[in-house]
């Protein structure tokens, strides 16, 4: 009986102490974020990530960050080489937002400015891109301020271009690959939290992003 008993009591305290496996969650976010890796995962991927780095430095409001962190974390081997591509990819696009506030600001550059609420404070930022220029660039770059607005703004202001690129180049690749470092060598256990948290995080980013909107307004 005394067997009997211990070996109840073991199982007891065996069942207490390891916890049961937590059900599988199907909720909407761990579907997209499901979805989201699987497109990272994709061989088309890596032209998507540069079109929207592309188009996000120009005309488009979300970030490359948003594909390029799942990328990262999916092949994790690969991600300087994604923080490469959004770099190039931001880089001409901030050419072509150049190209807009210079050459075609009356007509589509007039047009994104008003789009984003932002018509009224060009000449708070001309007056601060005329003694900031270059800081303007650097810093606007690494933050989740749109850079579309900084492109076409240096258009607009004829900022030597040879310049406006190097710094694009610089501030841009620092971004990219700051994330690509974290994504290298912290993947997995970004991955993990993502998983749990992935709705959180896609509420970060739409945060950060209206709060860069938000600071360009209210800051110039």
């Amino acid at each position: 009986m005394d067997l009997v008993t211990s070996a109840l009591y073991e199982a007891a305290m065996t069942e207490t102490m390891i916890p049961a496996a937590a059900p599988p969650r199907n909720g909407l976010f761990d579907r997209f974020y499901r979805w989201t890796i699987g497109l990272a995962q994709s061989r088309h991927a890596p032209l998507a990530l540069g079109a929207i780095a592309f188009a996000e430095s120009s005309f488009f409001p979300i970030p490359p960050d948003a594909l390029l962190i799942p990328m990262s974390i999916a092949k994790p081997r690969s991600a300087w080489a994604y923080a490469l591509i959004c770099t190039i990819g931001s880089v001409l696009g901030a050419m072509l937002g150049y190209a807009i506030g210079a050459l075609l600001y009356d007509t589509v550059g007039h047009w994104l400015i008003q789009l984003y609420g932002y018509g009224d404070k060009i000449a708070t930022m001309r007056a601060f891109y005329a003694k900031w220029g270059a800081l303007a660039i650097l810093i606007k770059g690494l933050t989740p301020i749109p850079f579309k607005l900084v492109t076409i703004v240096s258009g607009l202001m004829g900022y030597n271009f040879s310049l406006f690129v190097v710094l694009a180049a610089i501030t841009r690749g620092a971004r990219f690959f700051i994330v690509a470092v974290l994504m290298r060598f912290y993947g997995a256990q970004i991955n993990a939290l993502l998983e749990r948290w992935f709705g959180w995080f896609l509420g970060l980013l739409v945060v950060a992003v209206i709060g860069g909107f938000w600071a360009v307004a209210r800051f110039g």
